[in-house]
């Protein structure tokens, strides 16, 4: 991937180019920032201008022979790892590189649960495994195909075991000469703290609404800049999700109906209507989340937090603090005045918890009802 190819960024762009003129390439960095933004492409972009044989001050040059290895993510001195579901043949990133070569190559900007998808494992939790360390040791005593750097990108480092993270630590304390590890992360706090301190950390910050906006037009050529306009502030910086709102509007529909049928079944038990069904029906719901994959589970808790914090903006009546579609307008209208300064805080910690719970494989049925059952609490208090 060249530089022209991702969105925006241009700072760190510069910032990555000018460390590569002035030869002051820390041996490990971290891209970090929120999801869609450009942070593994960027990492890729790197990579491939460091082995490009004819580099422009801008950009590697796309056409010699290491920049069409790269294109292909095929370069022997770019390793990649990731996350990976553990199977009886083998717990090491290289059983399932031509998937992730293929998704990276189709997609360019994706999310986990896309990489879950094209495994074919979206119920299951994806890890970095110890053996993974090793394979990366053993691969970095080879001697390198050419004169320049060998890279090591690692997508989610946050999802190395504990023992693969301690070893790691100890790989980025004695890199081998002229290796270079990029770590593209996401929710960095999730990393040892030593690991932490022993890479130059990179923030690649959201995008804005004009870039988000170019870019879809550029993909999408039947789609209007109104619409356009109007999905770039919904996605708030983010172009993967951008995407989202055009390629997956289905699944919003679905959560967003999931989340209505959570709130009023906990209104009209807190109001005393109907309360009997409406506790049944919150069991139903509960059993229909716990029916989800475990990546669809995350996204609709993540879903209804974004919600929450939309609902609530909306008493201020600013258009532009808000980022919400047509038929989540429309539900805010109806639910907003049950969510308040008294409450918003307790659900929003609620939703937030039992998305961690779910993270670490906590049983879903009954995570997805004793959240039901908090909310109806909460609500009460608004």
């Amino acid at each position: 991937m060249r530089f022209a190819e991702v969105i925006g960024q241009e700072e760190i762009k510069h910032q990555l180019l000018q460390s590569v003129a002035e030869n002051r390439i820390a041996h490990a960095q971290m891209f970090y920032g929120p999801r869609g933004v450009g942070k593994l492409q960027l990492a890729l972009a790197y990579a491939q201008y460091l082995a490009c044989q004819n580099p422009t001050a801008e950009d590697s040059c796309g056409v010699c022979p290491a920049c069409l290895q790269y294109q292909k993510l095929q370069h022997p001195d770019l390793h990649l790892v990731f996350p990976i579901v553990k199977n009886d043949k083998s717990d090491i990133c290289d059983t399932y590189i031509n998937q992730f070569r293929e998704l990276c190559i189709r997609k360019k900007y994706f999310q986990l649960d896309d990489w879950y998808a094209a495994l074919g494992s979206e119920n299951k939790q994806g890890l970095i495994y110890e053996n993974e360390s090793s394979e990366i040791l053993r691969k970095l005593s080879l001697k390198s195909f050419g004169n320049g750097y060998r890279v090591v990108i690692i997508w989610l480092p946050e999802k190395m075991n504990e023992v693969s993270a301690n070893k790691m630590l100890k790989i980025l304390e004695e890199p081998p000469e002229k290796t270079l590890f990029l770590l593209v992360s996401e929710q960095p706090e999730r990393l040892l703290p030593t690991i932490l301190s022993r890479v130059q950390q990179r923030h690649v910050p959201r995008l804005t609404d004009r870039q988000v906006v170019e870019a879809l037009l550029g993909s999408y050529p039947n789609l209007s800049v109104s619409d356009a306009d109007s999905i770039a502030h919904i996605a708030n910086g983010s172009y993967l999700a951008a995407t989202q709102i055009i390629d997956e509007d289905n699944d919003n529909n679905v959560y967003l109906e999931y989340f209505e049928s959570l709130m009023n079944n906990a209104i009209a038990i807190g109001q005393d209507r109907t309360k009997y069904e409406a506790l049944i029906q919150l069991r139903t719901w509960s059993d229909k989340m716990a029916a989800l994959t475990r990546e669809q589970q995350k996204n609709m808790l993540a879903y209804a937090q974004r919600l929450l914090r939309e609902f609530f903006v909306s008493h201020y009546a600013i258009s532009k603090l808000n980022y919400l579609y047509p038929k989540e307008q429309a539900l805010a209208q109806r639910l907003a005045r049950y969510i308040s300064t008294n409450n918003v805080e307790l659900l929003m910690n609620k939703f937030d918890s039992a998305q961690r719970q779910i993270e670490q494989n906590g049983n879903s049925r009954i995570v997805f009802f004793d959240l039901a059952l908090q909310i109806i609490v909460y609500l009460k208090k608004a």
